[in-house]
This record gives structure tokens, C-alpha cells and sequence, in this order.
């Protein structure tokens, strides 16, 4: 009796058991052995890593991240037909990339020395990632790429691992806010060359994200950010302070066949405005055409109030706002 008692709870101890996805047998104990085993010298084997089920393509311009970088960027921006067409461009950008450098590495040295676009992104990718594994098991694990269009990492680049990654569901999800067939547009030809270039389909099913310009959450973190700088004016002076929104332009001729950007930034500045209850003066103005923040920056000071707040859309332009509103200060 107690033999078989002894065999069967031998027999139960010998079942495997499950640990980090690997069966693990637990060694036998009869009666009258050691208790203390010797200690293993062998490594523990790492549990292994589940393979990436769904992708998500972060996709953005990018900017350089060194002051070295700021050459291949500009010269991969100007070779970018879907943002710009030039006369003879393939020659013309390499000029206009090279004489344009040094101004633009003067420019990144004084707001730190670089773009920190790359690192903001990862840190939104690791947190997305984390939500979407708990909020949607099925199509996890989920895993985030970043696919910049002129600078490293490449969208092509990120493509590339994704394939080799093995992933299932791929999801093309535009860091533009609002679209334009000059930024988003060209992150999405981007991987359709990649493709055609290869000669081969997608392993991948992609889905796309293409614009957001009025979610719920991104009017939010507008207005409570606008909301917490507004708090810092004197209250006598609060309701008077312009809150000047600043948002990247086009060219006419893109706008002219009929690009819906200027429209859809027009409906994020309608959304943030109602949802702070239209409480101070705003205006919308354009950045990067020559002299166009400079020029909206003097008028408020000089005809409609002695303070404001800008609501920038790109770190990449915090130099021509901060630098360019400084003097009006």
C-alpha cells in the first residue's frame, strides 16, 4: 500500500511542467535520498522571446540627430519629387543640399545640436506598444518600427525588418496629424516603391492610418498644454494673450491641387479653440515660408496685444519660432 502510494506520487512528480513556454521535468525524490541537491553549474536558459505577431510603421521625416546627419537629410528632402519638383533635380538638390548645410548645421547647434524626433518616437512606441499587447492580446505581441523619410532609419530599412521579423499584420501609422499627399502621401509611396523596386508582394497585410487631425485625445493634449501656459500670464492679462497655432506650409501649387492639408490644420485649430471655449484672440500662421512667422509675430505686437503663446506643430521648426518671435519680445 504504501508502495503504490510512494509509486503514484512518483508518478505525479514526473509530469512536466509548464515554465516560459518550455517543458521542465522536476526530478525525482525517493525516500532516503539527499534532500539538498548539488547546485547546477549550467547557465539558465533565457525564456524564450514571442515572436512579433503584429507590426506598427511609425512614419515621419525625421530629422538629423547629429549635425553630421544634416547634409544626407537635406539631400534626401530635396530629391523627394512627392514634396518638391525641381528643374533637373538630380542635380540641382545635391547643389542646393550642399550650399544649404552649413546654415541648417548653425541652426540644429543652437536649439541642441540635433533633432530629438528619433528618441521622442521610441519612447510613443514603447508605451503604444505596451497598451496595445493589454488591450488587444489577440494581435499581440505588437512591435514598433520607425520609418523616416530622410533620415535613418529608413522607411525602407524598417520594411525591410519587418519582413524579416516575420510579421503578420502590418499597420502604417502616419506620425502627420493632418494629411498631405507631400508627407504622408510620400511615406506611403515610399513602401509601394519598396515593393514594386523588389518585384515582390507584401508577406504582410497592411492597413493604414493616414491622418488623425481631429482626435478626440489629440485636441485634449492641445488644449491642456495651451491651458497650462495660459495659467502662467498675470489674470488680468490672460484673456488677452494671442495664441498664434503655427503649422508647416505648403507651396501654392500643392495647396491649388487640392491638397486637403491647409483644411484639416484649419479643423484641429476649430477643435482646440472650442474646446478652450474660444477664451483668448488666435491665429493660424504658416512656418517656413521666409519671413511669414516673423511677419504674424510683429503684427500682433505691434497692433492686437503685448503677449502671446505659439502653438507649434514640428520641434524641427523650434528654431524659426523661438529665434524669429524673440525679437518681437
Amino acid at each position: 500500500m504504501h508502495a503504490a502510494a510512494n509509486m503514484a506520487a512518483a508518478g505525479r512528480a514526473a509530469r512536466p511542467l509548464v515554465a516560459g513556454g518550455r517543458q521542465l521535468r522536476v526530478p525525482l525524490r525517493w525516500r532516503g535520498q539527499v534532500a539538498a541537491a548539488a547546485p547546477s553549474t549550467k547557465p539558465q536558459a533565457e525564456p524564450e522571446t514571442r515572436k512579433p505577431k503584429t507590426g506598427i510603421l511609425m512614419l515621419n521625416m525625421g530629422g538629423p540627430e547629429r549635425l553630421d546627419d544634416v547634409h544626407d537629410f537635406l539631400l534626401r528632402l530635396f530629391l523627394d519629387r512627392d514634396l518638391m519638383t525641381l528643374p533637373a533635380q538630380n542635380k540641382l538638390a545635391p547643389f542646393i543640399a550642399k550650399r544649404r548645410t552649413p546654415r541648417i548645421q548653425e541652426q540644429y547647434s543652437r536649439i541642441g545640436g540635433g533633432s530629438p524626433i528619433k528618441k521622442w518616437t521610441a519612447v510613443q512606441g514603447e508605451g503604444m506598444v505596451k497598451l496595445l499587447d493589454s488591450m488587444s492580446p489577440q494581435t499581440a505581441p505588437h512591435k514598433y518600427y520607425i520609418g523616416f523619410r530622410y533620415v535613418h532609419p529608413l522607411t525602407e530599412e524598417a520594411i525591410e525588418e519587418m519582413e524579416d521579423d516575420g510579421i503578420e499584420r502590418a499597420i502604417a501609422f502616419t506620425q502627420y496629424p493632418q494629411y498631405s499627399c507631400s508627407t504622408t502621401g510620400s511615406s506611403l509611396n515610399a513602401i509601394y516603391r519598396y515593393y514594386n523596386k523588389k518585384g515582390k508582394t507584401p508577406k504582410m497585410k497592411w492597413s493604414i492610418i493616414d491622418r488623425w487631425p481631429t482626435h478626440p485625445l489629440l485636441i485634449q493634449c492641445f488644449a491642456d498644454h495651451i491651458q497650462k501656459e495660459l495659467d502662467l500670464f498675470p489674470p488680468d492679462k490672460r484673456k488677452d494673450v494671442v495664441i498664434l497655432f503655427s503649422a508647416h506650409s505648403l507651396p501654392m501649387s500643392v495647396v491649388n491641387r487640392g491638397d486637403p492639408y491647409p483644411q484639416e490644420v484649419g479643423a484641429t485649430v476649430q477643435r482646440v479653440m472650442e474646446k478652450l471655449n474660444h477664451s483668448n484672440p488666435y491665429r493660424l500662421v504658416w512656418q517656413s515660408k521666409v519671413g511669414a512667422g516673423d511677419s504674424s509675430a510683429a503684427s500682433c505686437a505691434k497692433h492686437t496685444a503685448s503677449s502671446w503663446y505659439c502653438c507649434q506643430d514640428r520641434v524641427a521648426a523650434l528654431h524659426s519660432k523661438s529665434v524669429g518671435i524673440s525679437k518681437y519680445s
